[in-house]
């Protein structure tokens, strides 16, 4: 039992980082601080997708699932769980690299939306102080 929890664990947390790389950069807006999580978790991301890599979570969800006696899958987790909702049918190389670039495309629209507005915030300062 404790096997299959973990398994899940890592199941849910692969899920939930994939949301984080995906959508992160939104919530870098919010909290400008989680951009420097989120960065470096695009950056993995978009190479993981790009260049066709397996993530590391996934061996280690199979080998858990293993030892608690129940199937692991072939492929990466994307595969297993994702293709059908989110690829089309016979993904390729291709389609994995347009991916990988409309993900950093994307957030490359957010970062520069956070920096717009970073730069175009006036600054705080005491009341009575503009124009000084």
């Amino acid at each position: 039992m404790l096997y299959r929890t973990l398994a899940d664990l890592v199941l849910a947390f692969h899920a939930v980082f994939i949301a984080f790389v995906m959508f992160g950069g939104l919530l870098a807006l919010w909290r400008p601080r989680l951009a420097w999580l989120h960065l470096p978790a695009l950056a993995w991301g978009a190479l993981v997708i790009g260049m066709g890599w397996l993530c590391p979570l996934t061996p280690l969800e199979n080998a858990l699932r293993a030892r608690a006696g129940q199937q692991g899958y072939a492929g990466g987790f994307i595969e297993h769980y994702l293709t059908a909702a989110i690829y089309p049918e016979g993904l390729t190389r291709e389609t994995q690299i347009v991916l990988a670039t409309l993900l950093v495309a994307g957030n490359l629209v957010v970062y520069g939306l956070w920096l717009w507005r970073r730069r175009t915030a006036r600054p705080a300062g005491p009341p009575g102080s503009y124009g000084r």
